[in-house]
């Protein structure tokens, strides 16, 4: 990681939230980067505990919507861990999280981001009404296919990248987190 971002992250009010089981169980409080993640603290006050989504955390500060992340919503968020930023080209993060860059940051990470609390269930769901796959739009504009494959749901981006849901359900007073183990990236 960056001096740059580890800076940012120092100085972050918020880190971005999940980590954890694969199963499509939900379990009560799931530990999301070596912390508890509870179900009656918001988004961001529960991020900022996650070791494993520091570079989204400085995003999300550098992109201002920490106030939005802590609003009522309720949102549904893909939360990408640190090791999906580093599969990212060299260079890349630093780039987004320069001021000059704030629009093009901001919306990459509310593609990441889905109105209303859609829990792995309820993204089956979707993907079983579907024929195979459940379309949702995105807080950007843009939309993300959702498939399941194996016991796994995927994310399919505009650009026809594949992002794998490894925590589900990570329940927030203002919606729901599921980590990601790529970046989306809308068209």
């Amino acid at each position: 990681m960056s001096n740059f971002v580890s800076k940012l992250i120092s100085s972050a009010a918020i880190t971005t939230v999940m980590l954890g089981s694969i199963a499509l169980a939900a379990t009560a409080d799931p530990d999301v980067g070596g912390a508890p993640m509870y179900p009656t603290k918001n988004i961001v006050e529960n991020a900022v505990n996650s070791r494993d989504h520091t570079t989204l955390v400085a995003a999300v500060k550098a992109a201002g919507l920490v106030d939005t992340l802590e609003s009522a919503g309720p949102f549904t968020v893909f939360a990408p861990t640190n090791k999906a930023f580093e599969k990212l080209p060299a260079g890349t993060v630093e780039t987004l999280v320069k001021p000059e860059n704030k629009a093009t940051l901001t919306k990459i990470l509310t593609y990441h981001v889905v109105p209303g609390k859609l829990s792995a269930a309820d993204l089956m769901a979707m993907v079983r009404d579907g024929g195979g796959q459940a379309t949702l739009k995105t807080v950007e504009g843009e939309t993300l296919t959702v498939k399941h494959r194996g016991s796994h749901l995927e994310l399919i981006d505009a650009k026809g990248d594949v992002s794998m849901i490894t925590i589900k359900d990570v329940f927030q007073s203002n919606g729901v987190i599921h980590v990601i183990n790529t970046v989306l990236l809308p068209g």
